[in-house]
């Protein structure tokens, strides 16, 4: 199987006016106000109420201008530290799988792509790598189904995601799991890092945090899946991690490509999951040491595998601080329907 096209921006034939939109929308945004983020510039305020840095917020406003869903896509939606990185690699190898045919599962050509390149550079996010260095790109010639992912609030994805009626994949993760792999990766990016979670944990229960607030964000997309079960998936991290073949043909059978009698007695899913797995991908060469672009400026890939577990904040949360999430937590998903897997033993 041919490589998938690339969805990065290429150079159009309308470069000038593509600046002209990102200025004017650079000097609208710096309008907006903003709160500090810890890192070296403040978070800026959405009017729909969420936050995140100038020029994120700039490319979300384009994409709202420019991106045209078509129904064959699929966009994986994630609020950060979701496990967004082990969700684009399980859907790139379901939807482009080919089981290797005469080669067997090991020649897959989709998995061969894993092993060459990071889950980001295989499903890019609309807003820190599609809509970028002042670029609009027309991505109407790319066949399908292009993968996409992103992380922009459900009030403020482009309209065209749910007028198409494009396949929404949502994982959420344990909010308390979500703060410390979220703090650990901030904490890295700080010219000064802070070495407690204290001042994060306070700006994540207010609601500053990259696109928050958590909950908000979680429950709008929840709402959606109620309201139309057959566009919008809605998983968790906890499921994935305690039945990732169940929920991997879950997420086969919901994209359109379940995995064939054939294919199960071959094993082609459970070569996925192990292709798939934390050790796996951060052991590949690429994730060891390549980089990715996000919001134009080259990161580690070994950034995106920390650990990979359920269950961690423990280690970083005092009791005191956790009964405050899970208060919040609570109080927010109460009435929605919405029971979290960590919160069945609350």
């Amino acid at each position: 199987m041919a490589s998938p096209p690339s969805l990065l921006p290429s150079a159009g034939e309308d470069d000038e006016s593509q600046r002209e939109v990102y200025e004017q929308l650079r000097q609208l945004v710096s309008t907006y106000p903003t709160v500090p983020s810890g890192l070296d510039t403040p978070y800026y305020r959405h009017p729909d109420g969420w936050y995140t840095f100038l020029p994120a917020m700039v490319s979300v406003m384009v994409a709202q201008r420019h991106f045209t869903a078509r129904d064959t896509d699929i966009i994986i939606a994630t609020f950060p530290k979701c496990g967004t990185t082990w969700l684009k690699a399980l859907l790139f190898a379901t939807v482009h799988r080919d089981g290797g045919g005469a080669g067997g599962v090991e020649d897959d050509a989709a998995l061969a792509q894993l092993r060459a390149r990071n889950p980001h550079q295989l499903v890019p996010f609309l807003e820190i790598q599609v809509y970028v260095r002042d670029r609009a790109p027309d991505l109407s010639s790319l066949p399908a189904p292009r993968l996409l992912a992103t992380h922009i609030p459900r009030p403020s994805l482009p309209a065209s995601v749910a007028i198409s009626g494009c396949k929404v994949v949502y994982m959420c993760r344990d909010p308390k799991d979500c703060l410390v792999s979220l703090w650990h990766f901030l904490d890295a990016q700080r010219p000064e890092p802070r070495g407690d979670v204290g001042e994060d944990f306070r700006l994540f229960c207010d609601g500053v945090s990259l696109v928050g607030p958590y909950w908000d964000h979680v429950l709008a997309y929840w709402r959606w899946h109620v309201e139309r079960p057959g566009q919008v998936l809605f998983m968790t991290y906890e499921e994935l991690s305690g039945d990732t073949l169940g929920q991997l043909r879950r997420l086969a059978e919901f994209v359109g490509r379940p995995f064939t009698g054939e294919e199960r007695a071959a094993r082609v899913d459970e070569a996925i999951v192990k292709a798939c797995s934390f050790e796996s991908l951060a052991g590949a060469e690429v994730n060891r040491s390549g980089t990715v672009e996000l919001m134009e400026e080259p990161m580690r890939n070994a950034e995106f595998f920390r650990r990979g577990v359920v269950g961690g904040w423990p280690n970083y949360l005092s009791p005191e601080i956790a009964t405050r999430i899970d208060e919040i937590t609570e109080s927010k998903f109460r009435g929605s329907g919405l029971v979290l897997p960590t919160m069945m033993t609350m």
